[in-house]
């Protein structure tokens, strides 16, 4: 009997043993599989930072884990920029059974990419090779459902623009892997994309959306009425110097930029430069006002033309007499601020329009800003020409600074697209006296109210500014079917607190304007409805302009007796 139960437990025990060798054997099997597959991974090199490197159209992608990119926002916190995580589709060639087959079935998924084209990357010779990066959810549900070996995600971060074209010559853009290079996105890459020693930080701008996308309407829709092949626009705080609202059209949406032109690219507030027309008499009047070469009881002879070294200088809506100074601006009278510029001489025009930041590069916290334009040699006759605004060529962006200097008490203040402080301190250099600049003002407001401009009006804002109209020079020479039209202006007159600058590129007239294309017809309007629509916004109270107070503080002398003063 103990000999049977004896031997009963040895068959239990070999039994055991068996099974234990069976499990050892299976696990090394799993083991040994295991540890092949990572020593093949590793010599195909797989996932390495070398082999994405290979790739010739690809950098290695930005790792999930790193700090994301900063968000931008407008200065009321609406959200600009922001960075989403997405998938990105890369494959392994060799592990592609059936390449042909594989490129028809990701067409189906992928039908911005020809099978083709993923055809020549499934042929690759490569370890590793990016199909299609920044996938949408969906997309990448769909390749994964088509269950194809060889084919793989990689998580990497998007730059996100929610307001589309809204806002984009400010942004500017960022590149397949985050790197800004354009528009506050490059000025303010370190910052947004941070680094191991300095985390990233949020940008806020002083561009209102609000304001942003009224001034847009208003630039397409007489764009398109007057059929021009551009437009420009800003709204600038003219005791601070933020820029509000800056438009350039046409734009492009800076989620994909590969899909627009150059053209719409090019900011034609900053990084274009023009002759700016009769806005820039603004700047003469100022000048010779303050440097007291006339007052505004002075005016000059504009019976005839000038003739100086083989040039003419004539109205284009001549009175042929003696006028004042107020008249001058009021009627725009080309002779009349030639002999004014002439009066104070060119090497103080010069150095007048200098402290005005006209003939230098301006600062903005975007990389696409132009220089100006200077002529080769300023003389007499240059002086008289650019007193007009023809033979210096400025951006948008300066003239609408320096005509925020005229009307803020005197003081030039650099623009800006970032939100200033509360409590920063906004430096600031004087440039013309507070009592011309009260002058200055009230002229403005004339032109509104009886001059070139009275399309610019905007009940109860008290609008004030001035026109422009120039040709266009190209190679050198001046196209007479080719137009510049500009209305500089600001508001409200009695305490000014914004300028407003819109300008079309070669605007034709129309029926409406009975053929003609000029400043006051095609770019004035676009300043009075869009001061109307943003005024409500920017919290400024309408006021009854026909009320004594507006009156007098708006009142000023139109001096009309036949006598000269000049030196003509």
């Amino acid at each position: 009997m103990a000999l049977r139960l004896e031997g009963s437990a040895k068959e239990t025990l070999e039994q055991g043993r068996n099974r234990l060798v069976m499990a050892g054997v299976i696990f090394a099997f799993c083991f040994v599989i295991l540890a092949g597959r990572l020593i093949g991974l590793a010599i195909s090199g797989i996932g390495t930072e070398e082999s994405a490197i290979s790739d010739a159209d690809m950098a290695p992608p930005v790792a999930v884990g790193e700090s994301k990119r900063a968000e931008i926002r407008d200065r009321n916190g609406v959200l600009l920029a922001t960075t989403l995580t997405t998938a990105s589709l890369f494959a392994e060639p060799k592990n592609v059974i059936d390449p042909k087959e594989v490129a028809t079935k990701l067409t189906t998924v992928l039908d911005d990419m020809s099978e083709a084209t993923i055809l020549s990357k499934l042929a690759s010779a490569r370890n590793f090779v990016w199909l299609k990066r920044n996938l949408t959810p969906h997309q990448q549900y769909q390749v994964n459902a088509l269950g194809i070996p060889g084919l793989h995600f990689r998580s990497e971060e998007k730059r996100f623009y929610p307001m589309g074209a809204l806002v984009s010559h400010v942004l500017g853009f960022t590149d397949v892997d985050n790197r800004g290079i354009a528009g506050v996105e490059k000025y303010f890459d370190a910052q947004l994309g941070g680094s191991d020693e300095s985390p990233s930080q949020d940008l806020m701008l002083s561009i209102d959306v609000r304001i942003q996308h009224a001034l847009r309407d208003e630039l397409s829709r007489h764009m398109s009425i007057f059929r021009a092949i551009g437009a420009a626009g800003m709204v600038m705080d003219v005791q601070t110097g933020e820029i509000l609202g800056m438009v350039s059209l046409p734009d492009f949406d800076p989620n994909r930029p590969a899909d627009f032109s150059g053209d719409s690219k090019f900011n034609r507030i900053t990084l274009g430069v023009y002759e700016m027309g009769s806005t820039f008499k603004t700047f003469t009047t100022a000048m010779a006002l303050d440097s007291g070469t006339v007052d505004l009881q002075g005016g000059y002879d504009a019976t005839e033309p000038i003739r100086k070294a083989g040039f003419k200088i004539r109205d284009d809506h001549p009175k042929k007499r003696w006028l004042s100074v107020p008249e001058i601006f009021m009627y725009s009278s080309n002779i009349g601020a030639a002999k004014m510029a002439d009066d104070v001489g060119p090497k103080k025009h010069k150095a007048f329009l200098a402290k005005l930041g006209l003939l230098d590069k301006p600062s903005l916290e975007i990389p696409e800003v132009g220089a100006p334009i200077l002529p080769p040699r300023w003389n007499s006759l240059e002086t008289m020409t650019i007193s007009f605004g023809h033979g210096l060529s400025v951006s948008p962006l300066q003239l609408g600074t320096g005509i925020a200097a005229i009307v803020n008490g005197g003081h030039y203040i650099n623009p800006t697209v970032v939100r200033r402080g509360d409590g920063d301190v906004v430096p600031a250099r004087e440039v013309i006296s507070a009592q011309t600049s009260d002058i200055m003002r009230r002229l403005m407001r004339l032109v509104v109210e009886k001059g070139t401009g009275s399309k610019a009006t905007a009940e109860g804002y008290l609008v004030g500014g001035k026109t422009g109209t120039a040709e266009k020079a190209v190679d050198g020479r001046y196209k007479r079917d080719a137009l510049i039209a500009s209305f500089v202006s600001a508001f409200p007159m009695d305490n000014p607190r914004y300028v407003v600058l819109a300008m079309l590129d070669e605007p034709k007239g129309n029926a409406q304007t009975h053929g003609f294309r000029s400043a006051g017809w095609t770019a004035a309007p676009i300043v009075g409805r869009l001061i109307s629509r943003i005024g409500p916004i920017l919290s400024i109270n309408p006021v009854d302009e026909d009320s004594e107070a507006v009156q007098k503080a708006m009142f000023i002398p139109i001096n009309s007796k036949e006598k000269k003063l000049a030196s003509f």
